[in-house]
């Protein structure tokens, strides 16, 4: 089991208990199930300075709905879900995030908000558009500067999904894991 930690600032935003897949040249490979355990804050009201967001607690909850490969390229501001559902694949996810960080038992990555949904047919479409402006030159977020380059990683990943080039060829769209493999659980966070 490994730890897949959000954060927002400095602050733990969410958690995911995920399996290790593969660690190879391509990069990190995990399976997260429905299921799993998963930990997030929940703010009403919106998006709030980082200390007041830092405040709302963590509430353990399960991973539910989808089952999710993620793969996490070497060295990329981004990472690629697979959605599965009852071993049905239903498109691609781009989170656009700080190239991740490793420590023993996990992986660390700063979201950036902005996102991507890919269709099995390739089609894509921005996500999260909003938030992710909203927090442009915020304290504890990202610069003008800083958003641009996001965006275009973004612009680069969709247009490697457009021509339908590696992770977006095919690979892994078949996946099953092992029956064998125990549901991660979180560790105390």
């Amino acid at each position: 089991m490994l730890l897949r930690r959000y954060f927002r600032g400095p602050y733990v935003s969410w958690a995911q208990a995920v399996h290790p897949v593969s660690d190879d040249e391509r990069g990190l490979l995990v399976w997260l199930p429905a299921g799993a355990g998963f930990a997030y804050r929940l703010y009403p009201g919106g998006a709030p300075a980082i200390e007041e967001y830092a405040a709302a607690p963590l509430q353990r909850r399960t991973w539910t709905d989808r089952d999710v490969l993620i793969l996490h390229p070497p060295g990329a501001a981004h990472s690629v879900w697979w959605f599965f559902r009852e071993g049905a694949f239903l498109g691609w996810y781009v989170n656009l995030e700080a190239v991740l960080a490793r420590h023993p038992g996990g992986i660390d990555v700063v979201d950036h908000h902005l996102d991507i949904v890919v269709d099995p047919d390739r089609t894509w479409r921005w996500k999260d558009e909003a938030d992710f402006e909203a927090c442009i030159d915020r304290p504890g977020f990202w610069t003008t500067a800083e958003a641009a380059q996001i965006r275009a990683e973004g612009s680069r990943v969709a247009a490697r999904a457009e021509a339908g080039v590696f992770p977006f060829d095919g690979t892994w769209r078949d996946f099953r894991p092992d029956p064998a493999w125990p549901l991660p659980q979180l560790p105390p966070l």
